[in-house]
């Protein structure tokens, strides 16, 4: 599948090393592209902050290559005052940093901060772990950012993506032959098997659905039906059976197992024959959406991932005191951050801070696929580098759009996906769906489903990665 290089400061230094010509002429090229994309897009007089090393040359050279151009420039080197700029270009610190940036540095970014007038950063904004996209201090807020041969880790997850603004790749030449980490295209979805002329409702991939306790059965419909826009052959689901009649209603191309289930209409471990039963005819078994919780529920996953010998996806209550595995086939964990950092025994808070570190030993942890959910999608596999999906819209922030999620998960899988690739492929249709909804206020998961549709059409994957 296509997959663009997210590089780290040290994979970034090889590559300028790698480079044939000299540093010099990198740097002139790079202040070039971030005076380029100041006077295509932002007009007025420009502030230029220029701090040492590589980062501060390219600011003098993007200075230099604007007054050139007629624009009213000033330089300020470190430290001091903006005077009344209309767009303020930000070469305080580059790739290099780590920790939180010193006072004086520290004082100039709130001052940038403060000014309230556009900001273009670059290479990645000041006070932002190229690395890691982590944020230890002060970091400038970019309304741009113009990155050198491809883009950094720290621009596409957060915090650092949230500080980057619009990221505009400038190539310079480079060519980066190694790295760890991957941003994923919307046109990633071109690349999902799609129905054939000579296509049965089996081959075309197989999902059953497991979920959906009382009062929780809209979760599995929005899991079912999702797998079905992804395009699934055939799609059932095992529910309590009295939830049946419900299912049988608003579910009519789904086919519906009744399992055993407590007074409370969840599910029993008992239930696990007749799961194992129905997913003979499967492919891929997503366990969680309206599973609900009780001890019973927690037994019936601990079951299922013993005995089930094909991938599993596990979503939602299905990850409610999950303990690490061990099995023979793949599985795929998608949690938020909430239910990360109870996998992790960690805080929410921790987790925002620390996402690549945090979804990485997830993966090394429970052995899995890990998926966690949000502006910046992770997803990672035990000694695998990272894949980064960052498309959707602020529509996906409600209930339900998970299950959405799992049920295209699912399906990509059952078409024959590599795991961690239908991972980030489901996250990016998920995202493109959203960001179809016209408009996106007000938005219900179930909105989602037309869109999914549509993505895999080829509608909504225009747009860059990394733009805003």
């Amino acid at each position: 599948m296509r997959l663009l290089p997210l590089l780290t400061a040290e994979e970034t230094r090889r590559a300028e090393e790698a480079h044939s010509g000299s540093l010099d002429e990198l740097m002139e090229r790079a202040g070039t592209a971030v005076a380029e994309l100041v006077l295509r897009s932002f007009p007025g007089r420009v502030t230029v902050v220029a701090g040492k090393g590589k980062n501060g040359g390219d600011a003098k050279i993007c200075a230099r290559v604007l007054a050139d151009a007629g624009r009213e420039v000033s330089v300020v080197e470190g430290s001091g005052d903006l005077g009344t700029p209309d767009v303020v270009v930000d070469g305080l610190l580059g790739i290099g940093i780590e920790g939180a940036p010193r006072e004086d540095v520290a004082r100039m970014i709130d001052l940038i901060n403060a000014s309230g007038r556009p900001v273009v950063s670059i290479d990645v904004p000041s006070g932002v772990n190229a690395s890691t996209g982590e944020i230890s201090g002060a970091a400038v807020r970019a309304t741009a950012t113009v990155t050198f041969g491809a883009a950094k880790v720290g621009l596409a997850v957060a915090p650092g993506r949230l500080h980057a603004g619009a990221v505009t790749v400038a190539p310079l030449g480079l060519r980066p032959r190694e790295h760890e980490h991957s941003l994923v295209p919307a046109s990633v979805l071109l690349d999902v098997p799609a129905k054939q002329v000579d296509s049965t409702k089996y081959s075309a991939g197989s999902v059953l659905v497991v979920g959906g306790s009382r009062g929780l059965t809209g979760a599995i419909m929005l899991a079912s039906l999702a797998a079905y826009r992804a395009d699934a052959g055939y799609v059932a689901v095992a529910a309590p059976e009295s939830a049946l009649p419900v299912l049988e209603s608003a579910l009519v191309e789904v086919v519906k197992h009744g399992l055993p289930e407590d007074t409370s209409g969840r599910l029993l471990p008992r239930s696990a024959d007749a799961v194992v039963e129905a997913a003979r005819k499967a492919d891929v078994v997503a366990i969680g959406p309206g599973l609900g919780r009780s001890d019973g529920t927690v037994e019936l996953v601990r079951i299922l991932l013993e005995r089930l010998d094909l991938p599993v996806v596990l979503d939602a209550d299905a990850l409610w005191q999950l303990e690490p595995f061990a099995r023979n086939a793949a599985t795929v964990i998608t949690p938020h951050t909430g239910e990360l950092a109870g996998l992790l025994g960690t805080t929410s808070a921790g987790i925002d801070a620390h996402r690549l570190d945090a979804v990485r030993r997830a993966a090394s942890r429970f052995g899995s696929v890990v998926l966690l959910k949000g502006a910046d999608t992770l997803v990672a596999a035990p000694r695998e580098g990272v894949l980064v999906a960052s498309y959707g819209s602020p529509a996906l922030a409600t209930a339900g759009s998970g299950d959405v999620l799992t049920g295209v998960v699912a399906a990509f899988i059952a078409k024959g996906v590599e795991p961690q690739l239908a991972a980030a492929a489901a996250a990016v249709a998920h995202g493109v769906a959203s960001e179809l909804l016209d408009p996106p206020r007000g938005a219900v998961a179930s909105d989602l489903l037309p869109g999914l549709r549509l993505a895999l059409a080829g509608h909504g994957l225009q747009r860059a990665p990394l733009a805003r």
